[in-house]
């Protein structure tokens, strides 16, 4: 499984939101300086997560995104969904016309397709906050 730039910066992005919002908006112009990402290109991304409800916008001079929950409701793997769609790797139906596709399908691909979605299920954008948060070395130099 090989992700696209659009989840993996939708993350990066929702992630930088998320820590640098502080109860205000953020513009898009702040996120992509941070983040090296295209504004146009993180236009398309925020587009998809608004409308999933992810992000709420405002416009005018003050305006700019902010978080529409908490981050703690947000599961990495519902933002995926939405910007990737299905992170299967393989999406096979059981025939019972042939046996071995169907055992391929039940005893390997099944169990990685839970294996993925057990994962990006169980970290939410609150759990990423708190690690960067915790990564972060805070020391201060005086002269």
């Amino acid at each position: 499984m090989k992700l696209s730039t659009k989840g993996r910066y939708g993350l990066r992005a929702l992630l930088d939101l998320a820590v640098h919002a502080d109860g205000s908006h953020v513009s898009l112009y702040n996120i992509a300086d941070r983040q090296q990402i295209s504004v146009n290109y993180l236009e398309q991304v925020f587009s998809q997560l608004r409308k999933a409800g992810f992000v709420r916008s405002v416009k005018g001079a003050q305006g700019g995104y902010a978080l529409a929950m908490q981050p703690r409701e947000m599961t990495i793997g519902a933002i995926l969904r939405v910007l990737e769609g299905s992170l299967h790797i393989a999406t096979e139906e059981i025939s019972g016309e042939n046996p071995l596709q169907d055992c391929i399908k039940k005893y390997v691909w099944d169990r990685i397709n839970n294996g993925i979605d057990h994962v990006v299920d169980s970290i939410t954008l609150g759990d990423l906050v708190e690690e960067y948060r915790s990564g972060q070395d805070y020391t201060m130099f005086y002269i």
